[in-house]
């Protein structure tokens, strides 16, 4: 069981990694480019179609590194594990006290000075993310017997 909930983890962070980068590189920056008659409907189906996609991924990568604290796996070490909590939690409370405040404002119109500080703090959660991925394909290597030989 405590294997199959490390690969559900694995797979849901890989989404997120995937999704972050494209937010960030690409759809965050095009933000810019939506004329100011359409941006209000835009960015109200941007949030509510990357909802779909974004919110089970971060309960299943959530769920999976509790259910993995409270049931390790050898050889994973307990510090990885706690590591791995902990750039959930940057990731999530970026999410909750930069982005969810720069996309209240921007549900009203276009801002400049909130679009760039949502590209800006986003790399945060681009960061933590892309090391939280690093560290879980560590960790699958250390399943797999990569510390053994």
């Amino acid at each position: 069981m405590s294997t199959a909930v490390f690969l559900a983890q694995l797979m849901a962070t890989g989404v997120m990694i995937g999704v972050i980068w494209i937010v960030q590189l690409v759809h965050y920056p095009l933000f810019a480019s939506v004329g100011p008659g359409e941006f209000v409907a835009y960015h109200h189906d941007h949030v509510r179609l990357i909802t779909y996609i974004v919110r089970p991924a971060m309960l299943v990568e959530l769920a999976g590194a509790v259910y993995l604290f409270a049931n390790p796996i050898e050889p994973i070490p307990t510090w990885a594990i706690m590591l791995g909590l902990g750039l959930i939690g940057v990731a999530w409370v970026t999410t909750a006290f930069a982005s969810v405040p720069m996309h209240d404002q921007l549900a009203s119109g276009f801002s400049e000075v909130a679009h760039e500080r949502l590209v800006l703090t986003n790399w945060i959660r681009t960061i933590a993310w892309s090391a939280r991925g690093g560290l879980l394909f560590w960790m699958a290597w250390l399943l797999l017997g990569g510390a053994s030989g």
